[in-house]
């Protein structure tokens, strides 16, 4: 036999659909929730007043309904909930001469034999509102919260705390003294199937009313939430978490982006009103560093150290071992900037903060054990940087031939991305270039980068006279919020001292 089901009563015109939660097959049990309407005011529950099985919903989510509208059909199944089970055991039970101004609240569809109440949070004569939580009941199992469907004074409370209840059972009269029904809801232990609030999907979410309705305040999707209850049904605590996260992240993304709305908009203008102009499209690279480097400068506290470093007596060191390779005809040419990465490694080990990274809530700072340094390379379609790796184990011989070929292969263009990654602290050297200082940038998540100049002749006293010295300029730029100034400098001068005494690198 077809069965109609229709909105029941609500009180008021006209509601929308928010969820329909069950759809065509399922076999429906009495009282199990069907659908979700809202009103200007609340949000309800549509309970089934039959058993059956579902054959055909003739609504869908965003529809525009009101009593007495047909929302779906049933095929008729027996079953121990229908209405003339809770007829029968309603008859044993205190029930007051039908009337409008009163209305009955039972104990909800329960999983199990019987569940104790826990708690009555309203007494007789208090005056309550619709959605208002009235009882706490539990088994061994879970507890749940019931709450009041209805508006009005409480007339007669029918149970105790400690009282065992079953399904069907009268808790509570309320006299509604005709006040408007904002919705109609009966919550049971037995878990619905809930969807996204009006978006199809096949991801079903357990969770109560209560909870569904404080997800719908926050606008949290359910779907997204981990439950921890019991069959991973989302509780309270569950949604306070996700909220509290999507704000942390909401947060760090804002600080990441550091987006500002006091910053005018890039101008837009015709230059070619002004002369002749050519566009020359800028190449992946260049965009995707641009990109990198305008987040790092934003985002990152820069402060930059400028010294300058002896290099004399590591020259004469350097131009001597070359000439002994030619000599003995071995393909190999050391560079002052082997010598840097060497001195930079041993600077990184005594001060560690130096080779760390600050994590992406920026709770925790990341000291690694490791020493991988990238040095920038100047190449036709921009700057890239290969990552050489465990420079603090390596010798002076092995660094040069690794650092002539994978210099080449970036100017070739034949890099990895694997030979690109892992980097702990930057060097960027322009002093073939013949510039001074310059304040290079940061290359995030790194917290420190190192720039060296073109080294020249300079008079240098030494106590008695002016004598010539080879000075190159270094620049140390370093992260504000994880490194201070006096840092800044002891690590600038560890570098000063084994480039000017290069016999401290075998210390």
């Amino acid at each position: 036999m077809a069965i109609s089901i229709q909105v029941p009563n609500i009180g008021t015109d006209i509601v929308e659909v928010t969820e329909i939660l069950v759809k065509i097959g399922d076999k429906v049990e009495y009282e199990q929730s069907l659908l979700v309407i809202e009103g200007d005011k609340a949000s309800m529950e549509v309970p089934s007043p039959h058993a059956g099985i579902v054959r055909e919903i003739t609504i869908k989510p965003g529809d525009k309904v009101q009593s007495g509208k047909v929302i779906m059909i049933f095929d008729a199944v027996d079953d121990i909930h229908s209405p003339s089970f809770i007829d029968n055991r309603q008859e044993k039970e205190k029930i007051l001469p039908s009337d409008n101004c009163y209305k009955n609240i039972y104990a909800p569809k329960i999983v199990g034999d019987n569940v104790t109440i826990i708690d009555i949070l309203v007494k007789v004569s208090e005056n309550i509102s619709a959605s208002d939580t009235i009882f706490f009941i539990g088994n061994s199992q879970s507890s749940i919260a019931i709450e009041t469907p209805f508006s009005g004074k409480v007339h007669d409370i029918t149970v105790q705390t400690g009282d065992q209840v079953s399904t069907g059972m009268l808790l509570m009269v309320i006299n509604t003294e005709q006040s408007v029904l904002l919705y109609h809801s009966k919550i049971g232990f037995h878990p619905y199937q809930e969807k996204e609030t009006l978006t199809p999907t096949n991801t079903y979410v357990h969770a109560t009313p209560l909870v569904r309705r404080l997800a719908r305040i926050f606008g949290v999707n359910l779907s997204m939430v981990q439950g921890t209850g019991s069959k991973s049904r989302i509780l309270q605590e569950d949604i306070q978490k996700y909220i509290q996260n999507a704000i942390k992240y909401t947060e760090s993304e804002r600080k990441k982006n550091n987006k500002s709305e006091d910053i005018p908009k890039w101008p837009k203008v015709n230059y070619s009103q002004f002369g002749e102009v050519q566009n020359v499209e800028i190449s992946r690279l260049q965009r995707k560093s641009g990109a990198n480097l305008k987040r790092n400068w934003s985002v990152i506290p820069h402060v930059t150290h400028f010294d300058k470093t002896d290099i004399t007596n590591l020259e004469e060191f350097r131009k001597t071992q070359n000439h002994e390779a030619v000599k003995n005809h071995l393909d190999i040419k050391l560079t002052p900037l082997i010598f840097i990465m060497k001195a930079v490694a041993m600077a990184l080990e005594k001060m560690p903060r130096f080779n760390s990274s600050i994590s992406e809530d920026e709770r925790y700072l990341i000291l690694k054990k490791y020493i991988h340094i990238g040095v920038a390379v100047d190449t036709p379609n921009g700057l890239v940087v290969p990552v050489y790796k465990n420079v603090n184990t390596k010798g002076i011989l092995e660094l040069s031939r690794e650092l002539t070929q994978q210099s080449q292969n970036a100017r070739d263009g034949k890099l990895t991305s694997c030979e690109m990654q892992g980097g702990c602290f930057t060097i960027s050297s322009i002093g073939n270039l013949g510039t001074t200082y310059f304040s290079p940038i940061i290359n995030a998540p790194e917290v420190a980068i190192l720039g060296i100049s073109k080294a020249v002749i300079e008079p240098v006293w030494n106590g008695i006279t002016f004598i010539p010295r080879l000075m190159m300029p270094i620049s140390l730029s370093f992260d504000h919020r994880v490194i201070d100034g006096a840092d800044g400098a002891r690590f600038i001068t560890i570098i000063n001292k084994v480039l000017s005494d290069i016999r401290q690198l075998v210390m």
